[in-house]
């Protein structure tokens, strides 16, 4: 687990399972634009959410690559959970800047709902097929540039399922955070 503290936020990557992050005000799932049931980690979220999950997110689909919107988390100890359509690698372009705004969204969502602490998935890298490196970048420089605006939150947590993916993104991290 790496801890790096920006403005008094404390970011963390950790190995693990991204629906059991008790601790943690608001979890994200890597949504699909229908906001329903998928692979990954939408289909492990809706798992435990439905089917009153996906009623709580008809009203909001579908959602446009790079939206964030948020939902109560029924079945979950989190009291939310933000929704992100990351980008398909290689079909929506600008890849980078869609994934930026999954990452600066959620994190406004969380702050403008005055929660104090977010676990993020590696968002695309599944199905997605955005390469871990490249979004782990990503995903620190946007930490790095929303950190000091935010008011509320104090713990941002990347929750990665896969040791290699989690090591991937320690080692990003700490080069871009430190």
């Amino acid at each position: 687990m790496t801890i790096t503290l920006i403005d008094n936020i404390n970011i963390e990557v950790v190995n693990g399972d991204i629906t059991r992050q008790p601790d943690c005000d608001a979890i994200v799932n890597a949504a699909n634009a229908q906001l329903k049931s998928g692979g990954g980690v939408a289909g492990a979220v809706h798992r435990i959410g439905d089917p009153d999950l996906e009623e709580r997110t008809r009203k909001f689909a579908p959602i446009k690559t790079g939206e964030a919107v948020i939902t109560s988390a029924p079945n979950f100890p989190n009291k939310y959970i933000i929704h992100c359509l990351g980008p398909v690698y290689g079909k929506d372009k600008p890849e980078d800047q869609f994934l930026k705004s999954c990452y600066t969204n959620a994190l406004k969502l969380a702050d403008d709902n005055e929660l104090q602490s977010i676990a993020f998935p590696a968002i695309s890298t599944g199905i997605f097929g955005y390469p871990v490196e490249d979004a782990a970048k990503v995903a620190a420089e946007v930490f790095k540039a929303v950190a000091p605006g935010l008011t509320c939150i104090t713990i941002i947590r990347m929750v990665l399922w896969s040791k290699e993916d989690c090591t991937i993104h320690n080692e990003v991290f700490k080069s871009i955070l430190s």
